[in-house]
């Protein structure tokens, strides 16, 4: 299998022309492995299957190999282990040592790829055609629901031949918001840039002199778009002011005064329409509105591929004794009780973090955090199981704090067996209808008097199937004439 580099290579060649056997000369690459990857149109992860660690022959003397290709890090290059070297050393000086020379190889191999840094030339160039583009991200405060103020990112597209412009919301700048974000604008306008120029930008890549290392994700979404990649020299922002300055123009106009974000996603829709609005006006220069200017670019587009990529990487992770796992260095999430202690399988996107079953199924849909601060996000219907088997954990359970004050008063006096009780008509109408009908079906129950399971559950099915009948208009002309002389009262 090739390495995700070489893809990306092949592609880009393909998109310069260059047939299978040109690429496949040029690259030293066997000529129907590049086929294969010519006719490919999808380079997105696959999520991984749970797979079984077996114990292998060489696992109590790996520490070693490590050590000692960690302090081959300060020789010479041509005086470093080999894999046969070590072999031949472990052979020597340890005795319990009985593992396979091939074993060892492999190993070693895999250490050293891992090590491998990804390599990608940058160029520059100030002259914009149709077609072309910049990104950069910005940084804003908006409202939340609760009324709270909130610093989110932007991230802005530009095309500097037409002034035309896009931007979406999200609340970091990694490369699964950039690929979600450049995703939704693509698909918008029908077309895919022919390059994006980018600063240092720490979810796509980075440009350490003339070396450019771009993240795993990002040169998977890149291969499946098809688009080139230019970044910017550190400190010269200068190079992309076509976008340095709609970061600016969209915070004075499109977000003063601070606007409230109730759903990220459904705003980030609403920004695709309003951008499209501001092309009615002039060219700052060339005196044409911006609409008509994008016309050119537009007709400069790429072809969308005949599949949108997925906009998801897979984590595995393990949970603590709570069934928390973390992401991004300081964000715990929630998975379950039952989960604790074990390995899971993670699928995260732009807006959310998602534990996955052994089914492949989501357990929660978490909202996904961002920032250098600690947070904790706890489904806390996922807790329920667990408070059914501990009911006296719940004076201090997350569950108690989301349960309006009156249900929570009258759970709180119930004795452990009717608490025990009440839990799993929670649990129960939770999993038949969802946890907002249930605390509400059992608020409604207690009110009444009893709170049981057959009543709860006559409340939830209205609560779930019941809509308000229109208002009916009542023709009272016939009335109104008995009320008049010569009316025929009866």
């Amino acid at each position: 299998m090739l390495r995700m580099t070489q893809v990306e290579m092949i592609k880009e060649l393909q998109g310069k022309g260059l047939g299978p056997v040109a690429i496949a000369e040029r690259l030293r690459i066997d000529r129907k492995t590049v086929s294969k990857y010519m006719a490919a149109e999808v380079f997105e992860e696959r999520r991984p299957t749970q797979k079984v660690d077996r114990p292998s022959k060489l696992d109590p003397f790996k520490p070693l190999i490590v050590q000692w290709l960690e302090e081959d890090r300060k020789s010479r290059y041509k005086q470093r282990h080999t894999a046969k070297r070590i072999h031949v050393r472990l052979t020597e000086e340890c005795p319990d040592y009985d593992a396979s020379y091939p074993l060892v190889q492999r190993y070693v191999k895999s250490l050293r790829e891992a090590r491998q840094e990804q390599y990608q030339e940058g160029t520059q160039e100030l002259v914009w055609h149709p077609g072309e583009a910049q990104a950069d991200f910005g940084e804003a405060d908006f409202f939340d629901a609760d009324g709270e103020r909130r610093t989110y990112k932007y991230l802005c597209l530009s095309f500097p031949h037409s002034n035309a412009a896009y931007t979406q919301l999200f609340g970091g700048e990694t490369a699964e918001c950039v690929s979600q974000g450049l995703q939704d604008i693509f698909h918008r306008i029908g077309g895919v840039p022919t390059r994006i120029v980018f600063d240092n930008a720490s979810g796509v890549g980075r440009r350490v002199s003339d070396q450019v290392r771009m993240t795993e994700f990002f040169l998977r979404f890149k291969a499946h778009y098809g688009f080139g990649v230019t970044f910017c020299n550190p400190a010269a922002g200068y190079e992309k002011g076509n976008v340095e300055n709609k970061v600016g123009y969209f915070r004075r106009n499109l977000f003063v005064p601070v606007p409230m974000v109730t759903d990220v996603q459904a705003f980030n829709q609403e920004l695709l329409s309003r951008c499209e609005q501001d092309w009615q006006r002039e060219h700052y220069k060339k005196g044409v509105p911006i609409d008509l200017l994008f016309a050119d670019d537009r007709e400069a587009l790429l072809y969308l591929p005949t599949a949108p990529f997925s906009v998801c990487r897979y984590a595995r992770v393990k949970t603590d004794g709570y069934g928390k796992f973390q992401i991004d260095g300081k964000h715990f999430y929630s998975s379950g009780p039952e989960w604790a202690g074990r390995e899971i399988v993670v699928r995260i996107t732009a807006h959310t973090v998602e534990p996955l079953s052994r089914s492949g199924e989501p357990m929660v849909v978490h909202a996904r955090r961002f920032g250098n601060q600690r947070t904790d996000t706890v489904d806390v219907r996922t807790t329920l199981s667990r408070l059914l088997r501990s009911p006296g954990a719940w004076r201090n359970s997350a569950l108690r704090e989301v349960v309006p004050e009156a249900l929570r008063s009258g759970m709180d006096e119930l004795a452990r067996p009717d608490l025990r009780e009440a839990l799993k008509i929670m649990h129960d109408l939770s999993s038949r209808y969802d946890f907002e009908t249930a605390v509400e079906a059992m608020q409604k129950a207690a009110e009444l008097g009893r709170l049981t399971n057959a009543n709860a559950s006559v409340l939830a099915a209205r609560l779930a199937t019941f809509t308000p009948p229109d208002a009916q208009q009542v023709d009272l002309t016939p009335y109104d004439a008995m009320l008049h002389p010569g009316g025929d009262a009866q």
